[in-house]
């Protein structure tokens, strides 16, 4: 699989389409609207902080198992009956978009088998240059919905938290407004770090110039995924922030999710 911003995908099985898949989750809750079959996908070029999946994070290579949009498909199916009228299949990662053209096979075909889609993303590989720019919209062509994740609205502080900076993560979100894909805005509330009031005003006012963002979330740093870090003989350098307060958790959701009508 390329792993170049231009996007890539595994070779075709028997001319169908494959997915380097980290793991599936049966029945996601919080990953999309309804009950959700989840896939994680390999590969991503971020290396945020407080990442719970650092184990996602290397490309995959010809030598590791890739899963055909048939049996990917045919795995997500055994659960159709508990998704209700809202539920569907989610592409998380690692990053999505590191394997665009086999992503954009999956959802086709899956609305063609009449599954909802959703998209799971930090936007990290976008770019409105060709090859890639042109696969995204045709991606999002079969995308009912757009889970976007922004780190931080500031960039320098973005790239010291995730290893790049946020400018074209701002302008994914201006796309995907201007295509009109439902969005949901995850921010992840570490104390410290992404947690001032005076930020977190600047990614609501960014927000605001949307017209598609159905729904803000804050997410609560974590630390569940620390042990990961150290079988991998990472460094993990959050050591010592806690988790924020609930009290933290409430005046960021005042600030991000409310519209401006309602605060």
């Amino acid at each position: 699989m390329s792993g170049s911003n231009n996007g890539g995908t595994a070779a075709p099985h028997d001319g169908e389409a494959v997915l380097y898949v980290h793991s599936t989750e049966s029945f996601g809750s919080v990953d999309g609207p309804g009950v959700r079959f989840v896939i994680f996908l390999r590969g991503c070029h971020m290396r945020c902080r407080y990442c719970h999946n650092p184990d996602t994070w290397r490309m995959a290579s010809d030598s590791d198992k890739a899963t055909t949009v048939s049996q990917l498909l045919d795995m997500a199916e055994r659960y159709r009956a508990y998704w209700g009228s809202d539920g569907g299949i989610t592409v998380s990662g690692g990053e999505a978009l590191l394997q665009i053209d086999a992503v954009i096979s999956l959802f086709e075909e899956a609305h063609r088998r009449g599954i909802n889609t959703c998209l799971d993303t930090a936007g990290q590989p976008f770019t409105r240059r060709e090859p890639f720019y042109g696969k995204f919209l045709r991606l999002m062509q079969s995308t009912d919905t757009v889970l976007l994740d922004i780190k931080h609205i500031d960039s320098a502080r973005h790239r010291d938290l995730t290893g790049h900076g946020n400018e074209n993560i701002l302008d994914c979100a201006r796309c995907l407004s201007d295509v009109g894909v439902p969005v949901w805005i995850r921010h992840v509330l570490v104390p410290g770090i992404t947690d001032d009031e005076e930020s977190l005003r600047r990614l609501r006012a960014f927000i605001d110039t949307l017209t598609n963002v159905e729904r803000v979330e804050v997410l609560p740093y974590h630390t569940l995924g620390v042990y990961k870090w150290r079988e991998l003989g990472l460094r993990y350098s959050l050591d010592g922030v806690p988790t924020p307060t609930k009290e933290e958790v409430r005046k960021a959701e005042n600030i991000l999710c409310k519209r401006p009508s309602e605060k």
